[in-house]
């Protein structure tokens, strides 16, 4: 069995791109440890900081509790995640407690500055989790660079509007309702997302994104991911292994 982290920026954006994925592995036995970023302490128009990160972390645990997963924040602020040290260390220590043989991570490119800056840390904290003589916290280094894969941006586009293709997709209308089951546990997203994001079901908007993907695949419902093959990162199909026949592959052009 293995060990699988995702990583995010913040508590939701797990549920929305990999929530379908995350209860396939769990139920087939794997572990699940979640892990954002930040609390989302900004995510409110009605509580302050330290009261709403307060409710999103609760939040959070709960949808991981769903999968029998473990949830924990590294700690960096809501609109303040930047590609430095401080970050660096933090999702490092993150990686370490996890141990992970595989990690799901934000895209590179999406509308979110939280998010691609988390992309980025997580990257690289693959890398400097097995770097002994980097220093973060009590977790032990790791021997070895975990898989490394990254989820949908949201709306699967980048800041321009260009579409983000996939390397695969797993099929997730089996698992659907627990994926919903986890997302509905940020009941105090219900609110915000309609007032900074217009969308006045986050619930609904999600399952759209999820039929979205899925026609990619030729299936009801799908989640997307890329692999991240550079040197000295694992090339092997791991993550494509373990999914068995929830695997989608691209359909062929034309």
């Amino acid at each position: 069995m293995s060990t699988i982290l995702a990583l995010h920026a913040h508590p939701d954006d797990i549920e929305i791109l990999a929530g379908g994925t995350l209860a396939r592995l769990a139920a087939a036995g794997h572990t699940v440890k979640i892990v954002t970023a930040t609390a989302g302490e900004g995510g409110s128009s009605t509580t302050g900081p330290a009261e709403t990160a307060k409710i999103r972390q609760s939040e959070a645990a709960a949808s991981a509790a769903l999968i029998a997963a473990e949830y924990r924040c590294a700690g960096l602020p809501d609109l303040g995640v930047f590609n430095d040290d401080a970050g660096r260390r933090a999702v490092t220590e993150m990686v370490r407690w996890a141990a992970p043989d595989i990690v799901l991570t934000a895209s590179p490119a999406d509308y979110h500055p939280d998010h691609e800056a988390v992309s980025i840390l997580a990257r690289d904290a693959c890398f400097a989790a097995s770097v002994g003589n980097y220093a973060t916290g009590p977790a032990a280094p790791m021997t070895t660079i975990p898989h490394l894969y990254f989820m949908d941006p949201i709306g699967g586009r980048d800041r321009e509007g260009v579409p983000v293709v996939p390397h695969f997709g797993v099929a997730v209308a089996e698992v659907f309702e627990t994926k919903r089951a986890m997302l509905a546990s940020h009941v105090s997203q219900e609110s915000w997302v309609a007032r900074q994001h217009g969308e006045s079901d986050h619930i609904a908007s999600m399952a759209r994104w999820s039929r979205r993907r899925g026609r990619d695949f030729g299936v009801e419902m799908a989640e997307g991911f890329r692999q991240y093959r550079h040197h000295p990162y694992p090339t092997t199909p791991l993550l494509q292994d373990l999914l068995g026949a929830a695997l989608l592959e691209p359909l062929a052009a034309g």
